[in-house]
């Protein structure tokens, strides 16, 4: 079992920046990506970012060019830097751990409980 904990979430106003952090523990064998994931209000749970910490990366098109994902494959975190941020990016973030295959096929085995990003003035 893996046991994924969200932390760095909050209010900030639009432009601003926040950075979100994820602490992996329990076995990762077998879990070579790590996420994070959104879901606002009355629509679907949508990819953000997804790494392998080893080179390969997925973004969605919505946050490229404003939002990076790093992982630390000893300490088993996962981060995401948020820059630039608008009122669309205000959402419940997840994060995720899972099987990487390539940056259309990653498969999430494990969800973090989920923390608050609002973007607003």
């Amino acid at each position: 079992q893996v046991q994924l904990v969200e932390s760095g979430g909050g209010l900030v106003q639009p432009g601003g920046s926040l950075r979100l952090s994820c602490a992996a523990s329990g076995s990762m064998l077998g879990k070579n990506g790590m996420g994070w994931h959104r879901q606002a209000p009355g629509k679907e749970r949508e990819l953000v970012a997804a790494t392998t910490g080893r080179g390969a990366t997925k973004y969605a098109d919505s946050v490229k060019g404003r939002f990076t994902i790093s992982r630390d494959n000893v300490k088993n975190t996962v981060t995401l830097q948020m820059n630039s941020l608008k009122p669309g990016d205000t959402a419940g973030y997840y994060c995720s751990a899972g099987r990487y295959y390539t940056e259309n096929l990653y498969y999430r085995d494990y969800w973090g409980q989920g923390t608050q990003v609002t973007v607003s003035s």
